[in-house]
């Protein structure tokens, strides 16, 4: 009888396993999620790579593990996205980043990001705005003064390319400037330029 009960148990556990698989069909994140708990799978990983074009420095962080922000890898990233021409620090919202890991992986790279603009405060965002206005991409109520956009390039990666890829993600918004050699993503409404 107790060798029976203990088969009763493990084909419970492998039912209820069965379970949150199928579930994870329906309701992808939250059932992943569940999977994970039922089996004691921890979430993969999830890591960026960054080189400041204005700074030359250089991070390579797992900001999320196990599903989980991590409080030391934010800080990190917040630094070398940092407002470097007034030396500020503001956080990022971590969409920003769950948007550049999804990049990356769309475009099958781990090549670190080029910054070519993170976090900028509302005055260093008026003094470029002044020099000069839309062209250089400079918008009044820019979503960098609230720590929610990032301009970028990809070593190896066409800026056609890296635009196209952003864009298929339908996350947020997305410029395209060929003449300054970058493209501008953010968690802001979806929209295209």
């Amino acid at each position: 009888m107790h060798e029976q009960q203990g088969k009763m148990l493990h084909r419970r556990g492998f039912l209820g396993i069965g379970a949150a698989a199928a579930a994870a069909a329906l309701i992808p994140s939250r059932a992943q999620a569940a999977t994970r708990a039922a089996t004691g799978i921890k979430g993969p990983e999830r890591i960026l790579s960054f080189f400041n074009t204005h700074t030359g420095e250089r991070l390579k962080a797992a900001y999320s593990t196990a599903g989980a922000y991590q409080a030391d890898a934010l800080r990190d990233l917040n630094y070398i996205l940092r407002d470097f021409r007034a030396n500020e620090i503001k956080p990022i919202d971590p969409r920003v980043f769950d948007l550049l890991h999804e990049l990356g992986g769309t475009l099958e790279t781990d090549q670190p990001f080029h910054i070519i603009s993170g976090y900028r405060s509302p005055q260093t965002n008026a003094t470029l705005r002044a020099r000069g206005g839309a062209t250089t991409g400079v918008a009044s109520h820019s979503l960098h003064t609230v720590g929610q956009a990032i301009d970028i390039r990809l070593p190896g990666v066409k800026l056609e390319n890296l635009r196209n890829a952003a864009k298929s993600l339908k996350i947020g918004g997305v410029g395209f400037y060929p003449d300054l050699n970058f493209v501008h993503v953010d968690v802001g409404r979806v929209r295209y330029w």
